[in-house]
């Protein structure tokens, strides 16, 4: 499907990072001073300090896995998979030993610092490996999307023959009432001219009434913007455009972004009469073929749809 404009938070690099940096200052404090922990917890030190060290290059080597996972989570998921289970299982012993005795109830401190803090972000990591894991089995029938090109536009004339006659930015909106559909509809606007003297001709693709989205149109300065009608959702489906889960619906930054765009930028909300789950996104196609895609995650993302025609695909394909 082209290559999907999709990027992974921040937030999985530097949790990973600092789970790195914790463990390989632990192997160098257990390395330099196999007592020290002990001494902290107020037990007795052991006299085998080499097997200390092996502990604390094991947790050196853990910290190097979480360093290069860093740089890409969703492939090097199985790296945070064993952290979370060493992280969900190592509390489990320690507090066996509290209660019998073996280690003082201070140790629960180092549980906290070592073990539990990491439990919920590494948690957050794996799932979102397995959305996008579940994401990508959502394989697209190519014979499906063929049928799906023939689809019919406002002009008469099917998106696999426009695409022949140029290339097609294919934009599928969200739910009328949506502030980030009229978001959308104000980028396209705003963008318009560049996309077209880059050769691009856009479409859209929406499931409402043909009549609301004319008056959107109308009020974006978009009144002549061919389009799709897929009340059914089909050709959504056919382009693997699924519905989102709520926290791509309704999520805090769903809600921050609404307050930006529907109130501050007075794009509003209006009434929910379609599917207020299914998920936008925005296709570049030339000759029926899929030259670049952008698949929305959260239905607050924004794309840059002149990056996304940007490169010339009339050139590309010459060569």
């Amino acid at each position: 499907m082209g290559n999907t404009a999709r990027s992974e938070p921040g937030w999985m690099k530097l949790v990973l990072l600092s789970a790195a940096a914790y463990n390989l200052v632990w192997m160098v404090v257990l390395l330099a001073s196999p007592g020290l922990l002990f001494r902290m917890l107020g037990v007795p030190e052991p006299n085998y300090s080499e097997l200390v060290r092996l502990v604390g290059l094991a947790v050196g080597l853990s910290g190097l896995g979480y360093a290069i996972a860093a740089y890409n989570p969703m492939r090097h998921w199985p790296v945070v998979a064993l952290g979370f289970l060493a992280k969900l299982l190592g509390p489990v012993v320690a507090a066996a030993a509290i209660s019998k005795g073996r280690l003082p109830a201070s140790a629960g401190l180092g549980i906290l610092f070592n073990d539990l803090i990491w439990l919920i972000p590494f948690a957050a990591i794996l799932y979102r490996a397995y959305d996008e894991a579940i994401g990508e089995m959502r394989i697209v029938s190519p014979e499906v999307q063929k049928m799906a090109l023939r689809s019919k536009t406002t002009m008469g004339i099917g998106l696999d023959e426009l695409s022949r006659m140029s290339p097609i930015l294919l934009v599928f909106l969200r739910h009328a009432g949506c502030p980030f559909c009229r978001e959308t509809l104000a980028d396209l606007a705003r963008n318009r001219r560049r996309i077209e003297e880059m050769g691009a001709r856009i479409v859209l693709v929406h499931m409402g009434a043909d009549d609301q989205v004319q008056a959107a149109l109308n009020r974006f300065g978009l009144p002549d913007i061919d389009r799709v009608s897929d009340p059914r959702q089909a050709v959504y489906r056919a382009f693997g455009l699924g519905r989102g889960r709520l926290a791509a619906i309704l999520g805090p930054r769903v809600w921050f972004r609404v307050f930006l765009g529907g109130l501050l930028a007075r794009y509003g909300i209006g009434k929910f009469k379609d599917d207020i789950f299914q998920m936008p996104g925005a296709f570049l196609i030339f000759h029926g073929a899929i030259l670049r895609s952008y698949v929305h995650r959260s239905s607050a993302d924004r794309p840059d749809y002149v990056a996304l025609v940007a490169a010339d695909p009339v050139g590309q394909s010459a060569r």
